[in-house]
This record gives C-alpha cells, structure tokens and sequence, in this order.
C-alpha cells in the first residue's frame, strides 16, 4: 500500500495550522496545504490547481488522501464545533476535469472502503465525536452565500464549502482514494440574528484547529501504515 497524505484548508494556515502539519509528519504522513501559493501567499478556493496538487501526492507514491475542509453548517442542529465526515456531495456548476478526454465520463464520488476506515479509526477511542454522513454543498466561492441561496442548499445538503468537491473529483481520476473529514467553522449566512462576518469564523476556527489535532493524532496511526 502507498503512503497516507492529508491535505489541509483554511485551517492549516498560520501558526496553528503548523501544529496539523507536525501532527502528521509525526505519524509519517505527508501534508500539504491546498491554498498554499508561491511565497506563502492565500491562493483562493475558486483559483486552486488541483490536478497540480493531487498529481505531485501521486508522484511521491500517496494512494490515499484524507482532505481537511472548512465548512459552514447548513442546519442549526449542526452548530460551529461539529465534525463531519461527508457521504456525497452536490456540485453541480463543476465542469472540472484532469483527464481531457472520454475518460472524464465517470461517476465521481468519496472511496467507500478509504471512508469506511477513516470512520472505523474515529471510533476506536481517542478521537473526537464525528458525525458518520452528511451531504457538502460545493458553492463557487470566493464570497459567502446569500440567505436565499443557503435555504435553497439546506433542502439538500448538510454543510457548504468552496473546495472538498473539485478536490474529489480530481483525486479519482488520478487513482487517489479520497475521503474528507470537515469541521464547522460557522453556521451559514441566514440562520443567525447577526450577518455572517470573517472574524467570528476566525474565532472558531482557531479552536477547531485543536480539535482536528486531537483528531488526527487518534487515527493517523490507525491509518498511516494501511
């Protein structure tokens, strides 16, 4: 079996996110940062390569990736703190593809058995509460969603990210298995008094970066040696 990568988010930035990346350099796992550009410079959700990223995992022998993503809840139930682990997903303005050709024609979606492992590995002891399933909503980004466009998602969806979908996709072309692990950072525009702004997301978020170390250093050895 290949080696275990883990790619991190918005979360993984900064001096907190340095800790996930020790976390699973400890463990033997590769991690890199999706929105990382040249000098350190934030390259945007809508702007990422990720055939780039997921081919240079490939090219150092990964054959699993486990994605960490920001998310924001779409149901109230689901408040900031959560960890979900998504079943499915909707995106359905992705014309997205690494391949070019007919082989683009096929079904897209997160590894079963990869999943099933992670899962597995989170209920052994030690790790966090995660909610087993749930469906993410890919918008396009790079700005927040409407309070209409989030009543529409909610219908359908669980939570809504910029990225865990394009990611997917490319990784099964590119013989990747992919599962992803997604921490609440907010609740979506809409469902609270106040409008959503950066700053409380910053806020949970700094507390979720522990969170996700708690769970990381949990399942990575459950995982890291297949």
């Amino acid at each position: 079996m290949g080696r275990l990568a883990v790619i991190l988010g918005s979360n993984g930035l900064g001096p907190q996110g340095e800790d996930l990346t020790a976390t699973a350099a400890e463990h033997g796992v590769l991690a890199v940062q999706r929105h990382g550009g040249p000098g350190g410079a934030y390259t945007l959700p809508h702007r990422i390569d990720h055939a780039a990223n997921l081919s240079a995992l490939a090219e150092q022998g990964c054959d699993r990736v486990l994605a960490v993503g920001s998310v924001g809840s779409l149901r109230a139930g689901l408040p900031p703190g959560s960890l979900v682990c998504p079943h499915d997903f909707i995106a359905l303005q992705l014309g997205l593809s690494s391949l070019g050709d007919v082989r683009s024609h096929r079904t897209p979606g997160f590894d079963i058995d990869w999943r099933a492992s992670f899962l597995a590995a989170c209920l052994s002891g030690g790790a966090p509460a995660v909610h087993g399933d749930g469906v993410y909503w890919q918008a396009i980004g790079p700005r927040f969603e409407t309070p209409a466009e989030i009543r529409l998602m909610a219908a359908h969806a669980h939570v809504v990210g910029m990225t865990i979908a394009s990611e997917c996709i490319v990784a099964g072309e590119l013989g990747l298995s992919y599962a992803a692990i997604c921490a609440v950072d907010n609740l979506a525009n809409g469902l609270e008094s106040e409008p959503l702004v950066i700053e409380g997301l910053e806020r949970v978020r700094a507390s979720n970066v522990a969170l996700l170390g708690d769970l990381l250093d949990a399942v990575l050895p459950r995982l890291s040696d297949g």
